[in-house]
């Protein structure tokens, strides 16, 4: 996992803190994109999901900006100043964006962009996971509802609609959602 390439925006109107953040998120570990306009921000992350979302502050424009795009797997990086910090970092938790403050060291700044690869990687471990878990709903689904409609028409007990389902997948060597689908298509 240590050669991916992960995908950063950057979204800051201090050009100072942009090429700060550009200068030490280099590839070919990197991959970033710098804007300084909320709205092309917003287009961007419309378009595609980037791995990492560094967001300033920017007088408050940049917490709304962060909270709008937290449904997205991005995992987002807020800089705050230092004197909004507590009031802004306990905003915006319940939103998983994470805080730091800034001006930063780079050292501490380097450790939070592995801290966010890291969420990152269990973001798509736990993506990956939702993806298995809702197709294998929608089998279960569609299954159960193949079992009704022998149950109905064919005077069929749950367990026998059942056994009926499986012995037909496994003697025509398709998938049980396959023969579920054509039992909805004949009966549904």
């Amino acid at each position: 996992m240590s050669e991916d390439i992960h995908s950063v925006l950057v979204v800051s109107k201090d050009s100072k803190i942009s090429s700060q953040i550009s200068s030490m998120l280099i590839a070919p570990l990197f991959e970033t994109e710098i804007t300084s306009d909320f709205n092309e921000a917003r287009r961007k992350c419309g378009e595609r999901v980037y791995n990492i979302v560094i967001v300033d502050y920017a007088d408050g424009e940049g917490v709304d900006f962060a909270t709008d795009i937290s449904q997205s797997t991005s995992t987002i990086l807020l800089l705050t100043p230092p004197e909004h910090f507590d009031e802004i970092s306990y905003k915006v938790e319940s939103f998983g964006i994470l805080t730091t403050t800034k001006p930063f060291d780079q050292f501490f700044f380097y450790n939070m962009i592995k801290v966010a690869i890291a969420v990152q990687y269990k973001i798509q471990v736990f993506s990956s996971q939702n993806v298995k878990l809702k197709i294998k709903m929608e089998e279960i689904r569609l299954v159960n509802r193949a079992k009704m409609l022998v149950m109905q028409f064919l005077s069929f007990t749950e367990e026998q609609a059942h056994h009926y389902i499986e012995k037909e997948a496994m003697d025509r060597s398709m998938k049980k959602t396959e023969i579920a689908n054509e039992i909805i298509k004949k009966y549904g």
